[in-house]
């Protein structure tokens, strides 16, 4: 099998979303706040469609539960990754993620949901909520039931192309403002702990307080990343993360340059530029997985790509 898989974004309306997703990427998005590209997904909430090739109209889930092999044979029922475009207008809940343990008893089996960003364009003077300030559980409860918000949430200065690791049990929120790349693992389990207040339909949207005290670390440790950047044929090469779910690369391409094969497969998302890989063209907003040992995929041309294995 030597073809790329290409795949067919999926889109949702989130409160928080705006239109960015088609002023940037040239997507074209239903109408409302659109605030999340699903780019590589086979989640059931959102499993991508392949856009071309022998498998064109099947899902992601499909070719997954059929042809294993073009994954690595991969072990688990589900395929691990999740890729998304997030376009925050306004500012997104303060939330937490459980981990694989804590889903599985309390979500029907889901995976829990470890999650990194990559910055892709945000407005000056942006901040994100990474971290709580609390000493221990017990002052994460009081601060919480006391809502004492502005006391409780850690927030830090954002840039483009800042990257950030998101364990599960960490406190996080974007912020109006923030377009990123997001590599998690599948899951969609999130627990909103505050809304600011606001409206959906005229009605508060669902709080999870309860679960979010549960699943809450504290005191509050920020996430090893061991990242470099280095110059390699045709390519800037800036490794962000290795973690127990997903290794994340960005290769910012300027002539030629070869991903070498992987063991398992690679998510490939397109951030910036254009080219061809493997003589297909590609540009800004075009994401496809490199199947498994593939031999030799050929980038050509100038434009900037963030790709995610699975460790598994």
């Amino acid at each position: 099998m030597s073809d790329l898989i290409k795949l067919t974004p999926i889109f949702h309306e989130k409160i928080w979303g705006g239109r960015q997703l088609e002023t940037v990427f040239g997507y074209d998005i239903p109408e409302g706040p659109i605030g999340e590209c699903w780019a590589i997904s086979a989640h059931p909430n959102g499993d991508c469609q392949i856009a071309e090739g022998p498998y064109a109209g099947h899902t992601l889930s499909w070719l997954w539960a059929e042809h294993r092999e073009l994954f690595g044979n991969c072990e688990g029922k589900e395929f691990p990754l999740l890729i998304k475009i997030l376009d925050a207008k306004d500012d997104l809940s303060i939330q937490i993620h459980p981990n694989d343990e804590y889903a599985a008893k309390h979500e029907n089996g889901s995976l829990g949901k470890t999650e990194c960003w990559y910055v892709l364009d945000c407005e000056p003077g942006t901040e994100i909520v990474i971290g709580h300030n609390a000493k221990d559980k017990a002052e994460v409860e009081k601060m919480i039931r006391n809502h004492e918000w502005s006391d409780f949430i850690r927030k830090v200065p954002v840039h483009k192309g800042d990257f950030f690791q998101i364990n599960p049990g960490c406190v996080h929120a974007i912020k109006g403002g923030t377009l990123i790349l997001e590599t998690q693992q599948s899951s969609d389990i999130t627990y909103r702990v505050y809304d600011y207040d606001r409206l959906q339909n005229g009605k508060p949207r669902q709080l999870h307080v309860e679960q979010s005290i549960d699943v809450i670390e504290a005191p509050f440790k920020p996430a090893d990343i061991d990242t470099f950047t280095e110059e390699i044929p045709g390519a800037v090469h800036t490794h962000f993360v290795t973690c127990k779910f997903y290794s994340v690369d960005k290769y910012d391409i300027d002539g030629v340059f070869t991903l070498d094969a992987k063991k398992y497969y690679t998510n490939v998302s397109v951030i910036a530029g254009e080219g061809t890989v493997n003589g297909i063209p590609v540009k800004k907003g075009t994401h496809f997985i490199i199947p498994a040992n593939f031999n030799g995929c050929r980038f050509e041309g100038k434009l900037s790509v963030i790709c995610s294995n699975p460790e598994a």
